[in-house]
């Protein structure tokens, strides 16, 4: 899970305007830094099954958030996999 100050600075690196919070290249950088999280976490913790099922959520969530990306604005899609490098 992300506390607020590495949240705050992720909405503030991928924002598309002043007071953006909500567009999808937000929400695919967040999911992409808590899949990272998850996926450290469960290096170390390979029996924690119920992470395991909350990553693939957060996967298949993102993934449905690209394409929708991909779909509508394929240049600030091609921009965002540059800079999240997924």
């Amino acid at each position: 899970m992300l506390d607020a100050n590495k949240k705050k600075r992720i909405i503030e690196k991928y924002k598309t305007h002043a007071t953006d919070t909500g567009s999808p290249q937000v929400q695919i950088a967040i999911l992409t830094e808590e899949i990272r999280d998850l996926t450290e976490h469960l290096r170390g913790h390979k029996k924690d099954f119920s992470s395991r099922r909350g990553l693939i959520k957060k996967v298949s969530e993102r993934r449905r958030l690209m394409k929708y990306l991909k779909r509508e604005d394929a240049k600030a899609y091609d921009e965002l996999m540059s800079k999240l490098k997924v």
